[in-house]
């Protein structure tokens, strides 16, 4: 079997002085949303730069070996390397479906916020842009089995807002106000952030489908979506 270059280039980053930080900042300890996982102490910036050199010379079968790899920023460099496969495959649409069923059949190991936020879009909600079916996104967001599978049905509406097309992140949003309380904090802290880049695009927009709903909307949620507006707007929304 030929060497995992990969694997091997983002082991040699290992930096065990930033191993507690990043432990501590992703939430590690028992009970916390990031219970167990394992860290080699390599910030993110450091993983880009690993994967500007190596994606080109990686196959679906090193990210394989990767994204199930004990280490979150080995599960995270497989993940960053298939963006850059993804994209490079924009004028293959049958690849690019490979890809995106790939990257579905692989939630269990998207399991926490970065690995969401930095992929999903990119690969999922990329994907859709041109699609009228984007079922996969409420599927997820109504039944993910984990936090991090509903997270990836909102986040990846990411692509959508920024292509204009802001209708499946409102409809989305309703599908997590729907949900019986208490809503997960990671799960309002993304709906609130795409709401709020929703209104980037549309604040009108925001501004009356908030009207209908900030009563009920769980705080954190609220806070996010609002954090944009006018101190005025925002008096109005929190109640003050």
């Amino acid at each position: 079997m030929s060497e995992n270059l990969l694997l091997k280039s983002i082991l040699e980053k290992r930096d065990d002085s930033q191993v507690e930080g990043l432990s501590r900042f992703f939430k590690t300890g028992p009970g916390q949303y990031g219970e167990g996982d394992k860290f080699l102490g390599i910030k993110v910036p450091v993983t880009r730069e690993v994967i500007s050199k190596v994606w080109d010379k990686v196959s679906i079968s090193d990210i394989d070996e990767c994204i199930s790899n004990e280490y979150h920023e080995v599960r995270l460099a497989s993940l960053l390397c298939l963006v850059k496969i993804f994209k490079k495959a924009k004028k293959d649409p049958i690849r690019q479906k490979e890809i995106v069923d790939y990257y579905l059949s692989r939630t269990q190991y998207i399991n926490n916020w970065d690995l969401v936020d930095l992929s999903c879009y990119e690969i999922v909600g990329s994907y859709l842009l041109d699609k009228k079916d984007r079922s996969i996104l409420y599927s997820l967001a109504t039944c993910g089995k984990t936090i991090w599978e509903q997270r990836i049905g909102i986040v990846s509406t990411m692509a959508l807002l920024r292509d204009g097309q802001l209708d499946d992140t409102y409809a989305i949003a309703d599908i997590f106000l729907d949900k019986p309380a208490p809503l997960h904090d990671l799960l309002q802290k993304a709906v609130g952030w795409l709401l709020r880049e929703a209104g980037k695009r549309d604040e009108n927009r925001l501004k009356e489908y908030l009207s209908k709903r900030y009563k009920t909307m769980p705080r954190t949620m609220l806070r996010y979506a609002i954090e944009k507006l006018s101190l005025e707007d925002k008096k109005y929304f929190m109640g003050k």
